[in-house]
């Protein structure tokens, strides 16, 4: 029996891929899981490993637990890092968000372009720090799933499902934030110890893999916190958030053919998925929803607020009355966004709002509706996945494959919801232009997306040399990848650092 006493926020030695002692992080989000996401007792401040997988209720909640503190960390901490402020960091290292916040090194050094190793580990959301730990949770569940003979088979076929899922989502950050990564896909310290940079190409090799075993393992239908009941919540990954990321990753890989044939089976699956006016897009029940992260972080002392929080989104990007300010709420939404919606977009209509003072009006993200509530449970969830994308996705591939008509009707999907007219676009070079545009405006703030659509395009340098500008700053093409932390290289001298940075 080991006992527990960890942290999941740990560095990439401390965790399994430098260390033995893997199974202590498994199990605190055993813990985690049962307190937060399923109603049973929770398990004894001591356990073993061995009884992780010898239990239906157990084995779930070690895959609830990465999304209960994905939740909490969206909740509680999107401001400062997590895993889901990939919304925030991205947003202000491209041309989407404007910082206010002068005295805070982290804010800075994103909206910048500045980012050093060595950035102050108290502030930085280290995504390399934070995703790690995940992976290393997701090899765990992997393998100890493989040895589970006593687990119910719909529920181990379930979790080996999103464990693979789950790791292949965790890779595509990582590749797309650092570029080549140490690829870890097991326990094995000695192994993982020693593992150096793999390419750019393996790793997606790797992520395109898990996710077509995780098409094959995961339900279609949405599960409760036991893997076998159906729910309303779009909370657990199913076989169409696999389909949809996939779809993702053979567009970042320019495999278009395979791109268009992913998209359209989530497209395809009107049962579950739909485009609903844009003031329903991001509600808690939204058909839209593809896949997203519950709301369950309670903290009656963040911003001295009320009793449970909704979204980190909600909670940073609405703007009180006197607007943004470095001690609250320190961005608002650039000009680049915010001036370069076409007249009666109802996007811009539903999904920008904005305050006056003084003679500056500063628009804000609006998509989450919600900053805080007194009630005891949250209104709105984090969408992480949606529908929308993969319409966009779709025209892309299509596009390219000189299918300007079936481009033009997905391009004209996403315009139709918008109160929009039809795309004039009727030619490859027009139509990509005109998707880029159209991703700029639909998926603005969301999961790093604009940011990611610059490097993957090849815009970043002509695009971000004029946003430099505008922000004060300086752009060198090397800033496009975020830097290793200095930890990080310290402990393990066979990783070499992104070009740029020391």
């Amino acid at each position: 029996m080991e006992s527990i006493n960890t942290t999941f926020k740990c560095s990439l030695r401390a965790c399994n891929i430098w260390r033995r002692r893997w199974v202590l992080l498994l199990l605190v989000l055993v813990q985690t899981a049962c307190k937060k996401l399923i109603e049973v007792a929770p398990p004894e401040s001591t356990i073993g490993v061995t009884d992780v997988f010898t239990t239906d209720v157990s084995a779930a909640a070690v895959l609830t637990g990465i999304y209960t503190n994905m939740s909490n960390s969206n909740s509680t901490e999107f401001y400062k890092g997590g895993f889901t402020s990939m919304s925030l960091f991205p947003s202000l290292s491209a041309d989407e968000l404007t910082s206010v916040a002068p005295g805070s090194l982290t804010y800075n050094a994103y909206y910048t372009n500045e980012l050093t190793s060595s950035i102050d580990p108290y502030q930085s959301p280290d995504y390399w720090k934070i995703i790690y730990p995940i992976i290393f949770v997701t090899n765990s569940a992997i393998e100890g799933l493989e040895n589970a003979p006593h687990l119910t088979p719909i529920v181990k076929q379930q979790l080996m499902g999103e464990a693979k899922f789950m790791r292949a989502f965790c890779y595509f950050y990582l590749v797309n934030l650092y570029g080549a990564v140490p690829l870890a896909i097991s326990t094995d310290w000695q192994v993982n110890a020693v593992l150096s940079r793999s390419p750019v190409a393996k790793v997606y090799q790797q992520i395109i893999s898990d996710l077509k075993d995780a098409q094959s393992l995961l339900s279609e239908i949405y599960l409760q916190a036991d893997v076998m009941s159906k729910t309303s919540e779009r909370v657990r990954p199913t076989k169409w958030a696999a389909t949809a990321l996939l779809a993702r990753a053979y567009l970042y890989t320019e495999d278009w053919a395979n791109t268009e044939i992913q998209a359209t089976a989530v497209i395809n699956n009107s049962t579950l998925f739909d485009l609903p006016a844009p003031d329903y897009a991001f509600r808690r029940f939204s058909r839209e929803t593809i896949w997203q992260l519950r709301g369950v972080g309670a903290k009656p002392d963040v911003y001295n607020s009320a009793t449970t929080l909704n979204t980190g989104e909600g909670l940073l990007f609405i703007l009180p009355s006197w607007g943004p300010s470095p001690y609250g709420n320190p961005v608002y939404l650039s000009n680049n966004i915010a001036s370069n919606f076409e007249a009666d977009d109802q996007r811009k209509m539903s999904w920008v709002n904005s305050v006056t003072v003084g003679s500056n009006t500063y628009y804000y993200p609006f998509k989450y509706k919600i900053g805080v509530t007194d009630l005891p449970y949250s209104l709105e969830n984090s969408i992480v996945m949606r529908l929308g994308e993969q319409y966009l996705i779709r025209a892309e591939a299509r596009a390219q494959q000189n299918n300007i008509g079936g481009a033009q009707n997905d391009v004209n999907a996403i315009r139709t919801r918008a109160g929009l007219s039809n795309t004039t676009a009727d030619n490859k070079t027009t139509l990509l232009t005109a998707i880029l545009q159209e991703r700029k405006v639909e998926l603005f703030t969301e999961w790093g997306h604009r940011w990611l659509d610059l490097k993957r395009t090849g815009n970043i340098d002509a695009v971000m040399s004029l946003v430099a500008h505008q922000k004060g700053a300086s752009w060198k093409t090397t800033d496009q990848l975020y830097p290793i932390p200095l930890t990080e290289l310290k402990k393990a001298p066979q990783l070499a650092q992104n070009a740029g940075y020391y």
